[in-house]
């Protein structure tokens, strides 16, 4: 295949999200959604003519049978994952999964060899590390201006979990038996992994506020990472502004030398300890949604993952490198249980 020639995709599920890839795959040149298939009927036709995509199809598996693809990004609920994956695997193609990966470890690991057997790769659609304010974030560490860093955490509040018709945009979380951490707070866990190190060991308390929902919408979480840095992620969905602003919350990242402050709204604030609080002035693109995802943020992971499966480098969120991130979500639900610390190797 020329350099030139976009890679051929079909989207899976034409849901909510969705919407936000497909505005970034048609920004893309480096690849063409020529497909997509949603199994409700007229949702994968209106959504085509949506986003200019020529063909739309009830049923995925027809549409792999028919279309000429190199990948197949699947937008669907996690717990059709792993039967989607091995489909995409069956037809020799390369796949990309949104997050969560699955519902268990073990249907994560069935994923992966699915993929390994077939001789296609399994990318995971996690766009939050790739937000701008994280990406500077990441250079002013990598630049030594905050010294040796021994603190990270991120204090997280939202509202859209509050009151009687909670999460309206995704009104299926409701019913969901695992949701904050599960749902949201893997971004998070995988941002403190690309920022600070692996993660070690972990403490977490989580409850359910509202009484509606199945799973729980407040954690507390006590992290240990590998390099010696010590963290807290502090997150419920009831008690802060609805909709949430952009980053959803604070974090801070204190190191001997100085502190990085990131805002709600992705404002970044550094501080040499002795002198005044300074903004960190950076690009950014829009952050209202309306020039893309979180500061393009999908955009930026989508060219990041094409470039990977057309040169064959390696991708931030290859699924075995992103199976650390579903090892610590889910060793939060066991500390949750047993009231423990979990050690991860």
């Amino acid at each position: 295949m020329s350099s030139n020639t976009p890679l051929r995709g079909a989207i899976i599920g034409a849901g909510f999200f969705a919407a936000f890839q497909a505005d970034a795959w048609r920004r893309m040149d480096s690849a063409r959604i020529v497909a997509v298939a949603d199994g409700l009927p007229g949702r994968a036709q209106e959504f085509a003519a949506q986003w200019d995509i020529p063909r739309a199809y009830r049923n995925a598996e027809e549409m792999l049978d028919k279309e000429k693809l190199d990948f197949v990004d699947i937008v669907t609920r996690p717990s059709t994952h792993l039967a989607l994956t091995r489909l995409g695997a069956a037809h020799k193609l390369h796949v990309i999964c949104q997050k969560p990966m699955a519902p268990t470890i073990e249907e994560c690991m069935l994923m992966l060899a699915a993929c390994e057997s077939a001789g296609v790769r399994l990318l995971i659609h996690e766009n939050w590390r790739w937000q701008p304010w994280y990406r500077e974030a990441r250079r002013i560490l990598d630049s030594g201006s905050l010294g040796n860093l021994f603190y990270a955490g991120f204090h997280l509040r939202s509202g859209d979990g509050l009151g009687p018709e909670p999460y309206k945009a995704q009104p299926y979380f409701r019913e969901m038996p695992m949701l904050l951490m599960y749902e949201m707070g893997i971004h998070f866990i995988d941002t403190f992994r690309y920022l600070v190190d692996e993660i070690a060991a972990l403490r977490c308390r989580m409850r359910k506020v509202n009484p509606i929902i199945a799973g729980e919408d407040c954690a507390v979480i006590e992290l240990s990472f590998r390099n010696g840095v010590q963290g807290a992620f502090d997150a419920n969905r009831i008690s802060g502004p609805a909709p949430p602003p952009v980053a959803f919350g604070h974090m801070r990242l204190e190191g001997d030398r100085g502190m990085l402050r990131m805002t709600p709204y992705g404002k970044l604030f550094l501080t040499e300890y002795g002198q005044p609080e300074q903004e960190h002035m950076f690009h950014a693109p829009a952050v209202d949604n309306k020039g893309g995802y979180k500061g393009d943020s999908i955009l930026a992971l989508q060219t990041h993952l094409i470039e990977g499966l057309r040169t064959g480098a390696a991708c931030e969120s290859d699924a075995a490198a992103y199976l650390p991130s579903v090892r610590a979500v889910f060793a939060c639900y066991d500390s949750s249980r047993t009231g423990q610390v979990v050690y991860l190797d």
